[in-house]
């Protein structure tokens, strides 16, 4: 192994190594206790240390980094204190993620260092998201994300790379080419020479570099980086190294041919770099000594610190509210509070279309945000595929009105970047169909990192959604269910102009995850007075539609219209509607006082009836309203199908046909 110590001093050479070799005695104390059972899992970075350390020793403290589960080194030269990441590693509720999360899954705003899911790909888009920040802010800054030869297989490192090529990120790309993922090799991942010539495929450059020499790869990085801050660019470095343990410890090594750790054992980076020192009298053998006793003596001290954490107190209320962020304080938006629409205080404002709501939603939120990024397919100079942002683009510009690959993954990880960041996102899913191939990203990195390391997700999702358009299975399907099953989202589905407006604006307000569903056979057929001001209405309260006393029907969306025309057309019975706007978090206290008002309840909605919400509230009814109910609650819901193109099928898959049926049955109950 050559090294190059070009013009470093000595003291920065000693810095290397000292920097080198602390997580490399963390990581051999912890493969002791953890067969002392004292921590529970372990994933070894040992032989790969040099490319953590020099990456993070190339970047500045103060720019993200988004490692993996073999990156100890990133988290060590942060400098954050082995005592806490010990209590973390215990699963101690003074670690970094309150006992919440495993090794390595955890982050930290302090450090600038983001915690991974164990989906590996998708921490590669949250980098696009950072670099775009630092693009918009004009700061000389660029994020890095670590992968391992493994991920360059999946979706998520083809959208992540495609984005910063085309939307040119200061984002580093850097492999840890280890031979195997888990036990699979090299040559069962893929059939390119070097991972490093994907890197033309996006039209950007990349380099192959010896990923256990640590000057190399620091000097590597450092270039890489300049690149990257002077081109606004994005780069591809694909580290060579080697496992020499198993992917985790319990997974072993049986796999490999044992000549390879033989190989491999005489490129040690931290024994091949020591003897370098030695060699060229930068330091002595006796110097050795002294760091690595002075570092066993810090680390038995930051050990001792760790062992005596607290006891783990549970705290159910805690946990409960550590599921999302707190809403700010925020005197200066008007709340309205519109609980009762046939109430004499509904406020005024022109008649607009629920599309024409949503667009003055928008536009004022743009206007009081400079930090509020618009993204989506075609939502610039075309305006979307329903128009909702046209005109947007010349009044805001390009760089907060961004057209996006069509990579919906890509892009709701880069608007949790961009969240890292400060800044708020909104991403308009062209159809909420296509939330298919961004879940993993909705469902495990937004919804869940307030609660696993207090890192909020300032983003919504627009999700134009519903049928009645004779659009078929792929452009008409209602979702909204798959998604109230996710603690940290918030789901909102507004039926009125005037909710769509103000549920909009308190959804780019809230600093949490929150999906929003417009129903597309209502942009253009359902209006209402909208007041001009810049307002809120509450996510979580429910609006009461009409006042009954013989049957409620709690709904949301279509359902809306279709409860209210079966209740003008059937005047006879006094039915109270309630339109729940919320999802998640549903509005209890509003279903108990529709529950209250009549005891009899039918639960309307457009998904389908096995795994709706519908089941959800039926059953929270029985549990908490059973004394009320003079009749079992009764579900209207679309049929257990597809939703098909065909107008005609369509309206017998459509809930709405099997409203008065199901009336007629409660009603004779």
């Amino acid at each position: 192994m050559n090294f190059d110590r070009k013009d470093y001093t000595d003291q920065q050479l000693t810095g290397f190594y000292e920097r080198l070799l602390w997580p490399r005695m963390i990581e051999e104390k912890m493969l002791v206790l953890l067969r002392q059972g004292k921590i529970s899992k372990w994933f070894s970075g040992i032989g790969q240390e040099a490319i953590a350390v020099g990456a993070t020793m190339a970047l500045d403290s103060d720019e993200w980094i988004m490692p993996l589960h073999r990156n100890l080194g990133v988290f060590t030269t942060r400098d954050m204190p082995l005592h806490k990441l010990f209590k973390q590693w215990q699963g101690n509720q003074d670690g970094y993620s309150k006992g919440r999360e495993r090794s390595f899954h955890f982050g930290s705003r302090e450090h600038h260092v983001c915690g991974m899911i164990s989906h590996l790909g998708p921490q590669l888009a949250l980098a696009d998201g950072v670099a775009l920040a630092h693009k918009l802010n004009n700061e000389k800054k660029v994020a890095l994300a670590f992968s391992g030869e493994g991920g360059t297989s999946e979706g998520d490192f083809h959208e992540a790379l495609n984005v910063a090529a085309v939307w040119d990120l200061p984002v580093i790309f850097l492999i840890e080419n280890n031979g195997y993922g888990l036990s699979t090799p090299t040559s069962e991942q893929y059939r390119c020479v070097s991972l490093v010539d994907k890197a033309k495929g996006y039209g950007m450059e990349g380099v192959s570099v010896d990923g256990n020499n640590i000057l190399a790869l620091y000097d590597t990085l450092k270039g890489v980086r300049e690149y990257c801050l002077k081109n606004q660019k994005p780069y591809f470095v694909e580290a060579i190294t080697f496992r020499m343990r198993g992917h985790e410890e319990a997974s072993g090594t049986k796999y490999v041919p044992p000549h390879l750790f033989e190989l491999w054992k005489q490129k040690d980076p931290i024994d091949n770099y020591e003897k370098y020192l030695l060699q060229q009298g930068v330091l002595q053998p006796a110097q050795v000594e002294q760091i690595r006793a002075e570092m066993k003596e810090k680390l038995e001290a930051e050990l001792s610190l760790g062992f005596n954490a607290a006891p783990l107190t549970i705290s159910t209320p805690n946990e409960l509210q550590d599921v999302y962020a707190p809403l700010p304080l925020n005197n200066s938006v008007q709340v309205i509070n519109h609980a009762r629409s046939f109430s004499n205080d509904v406020p005024e404002g022109p008649e607009l279309r629920l599309l024409d709501a949503i667009k003055q939603g928008l536009h004022q939120s743009l206007q009081k945000h400079d930090k509020l990024v618009i993204m989506g397919q075609d939502i610039a100079e075309y305006g979307g595929a329903f128009k909702i942002t046209e005109g947007f683009v010349q009044e805001f510009g390009k760089q907060r009105i961004r057209n996006t690959p069509i990579c919906e993954s890509a892009i709701v990880g880069a608007a949790l970047g961009l969240s890292l960041k400060g800044y708020k996102s909104v991403m308009e899913m062209q159809f909420a169909d296509f939330v298919t191939v961004g879940f993993n990203q909705i469902i495990n990195n937004l919804a869940k990192i307030y609660y696993r390391w207090g890192q909020n997700a300032d983003v919504v999702v627009r999700m134009p959604t519903g049928g009645g358009v004779g659009a078929g299975p792929f452009h008409s399907q209602s979702n909204e269910a798959w998604f109230v099953h996710t603690p940290g989202l918030k789901v909102v589905y507004p039926s009125t102009p005037m909710d769509a407006k103000g549920l909009l604006i308190a959804a780019i307000n809230d600093p949490n995850p929150v999906l929003f569903f417009e129903h597309k056979a209502l942009y253009r057929s359902v209006s209402g007075p909208v007041p001009d001001s810049y307002y809120e209405i509450e996510i979580g309260k429910a609006r009461h539609v009409r006042e009954g006393d013989e049957l409620s029907i709690i709904t949301y969306g279509s359902g809306v219209l279709w409860a209210e025309d079966y209740a003008a057309a059937h005047p006879e019975i006094a039915i109270d509607i309630l339109d729940l706007r919320t999802l998640l978090p549903l509005d209890y206290d509003a279903i108990a006082a529709a529950v209250k008002r009549t005891g009899r309840v039918i639960v309307l909605h457009e998904d389908t009836l096995t795994g709706g919400i519908g089941g959800e509230i039926v059953a929270w009814i029985a549990e908490n309203c059973f004394t009320y109910l003079d009749a079992p609650v009764m579900r209207c819901a679309s049929l257990d199908t597809p939703i098909p193109f065909n107008i005609e099928l369509e309206k017998n898959f459509m809930a709405q046909g099997r409203l008065e049926e199901t009336v007629n049955k409660i009603m004779q109950y």
